[in-house]
């Protein structure tokens, strides 16, 4: 009867310390380590947005991985940095005197683990031509980021994946 009580109580404990590495919605407790790779998420968030607020193609390069992989729907995998700076910089030509009035971004899921991360995101741009008579670009999509925390501490997009909708 010891033993079997014994192993009810040891069971119970381990159920108890499972349960209280989780946080009230289910999920494992975040360390420290964890909590400030989640900020420094945050602050690659705003930084993202604001260079797309500013349609600044330079930071927005800068914030991709050497080896990061951009999916957008209908194009072929784009496989580097260098092949997605040169999209970037033939959307920017396309779009020289274009001006972003709106650009929105809901940023939900951010799973931190160790050095990487990933998260999705709701989205929403306006984007104005010069000539006004023109209708301005009104898009939406939804964005999935996975991130690296590089050898120089900053975090970096691996892999885009983009799609048209709300």
């Amino acid at each position: 009867m010891r033993s079997v009580l014994a192993a009810c109580t040891a069971a119970l404990a381990v159920a108890f310390c499972g349960l209280a590495a989780l946080d009230s919605d289910g999920k494992h407790a975040q360390g420290p380590v964890e909590d400030e790779r989640r900020k420094e998420i945050l602050a690659f968030n705003a930084k993202f947005l604001e260079a797309h607020l500013k349609m600044d193609t330079p930071a927005i390069v800068k914030m991709w991985a050497e080896d990061g992989v951009s999916l957008l729907p209908e194009t072929a995998p784009m496989v580097g940095k260098p092949e997605i700076a040169k999209f970037l910089g033939e959307v920017t030509e396309r779009l020289k005197g274009w001006r972003m009035e709106t650009m929105e971004l809901d940023f939900h899921g951010i799973e931190v683990s160790g050095d990487w991360a990933s998260e999705w995101a709701s989205e929403h741009q306006v984007v104005q031509p010069p000539d006004s008579a023109k209708p301005a670009f009104d898009g939406r999509g939804k964005m999935l980021l996975v991130l690296h925390r590089e050898a120089d501490g900053d975090w970096r997009i691996k892999r885009e994946m983009w799609n048209h909708g709300k």
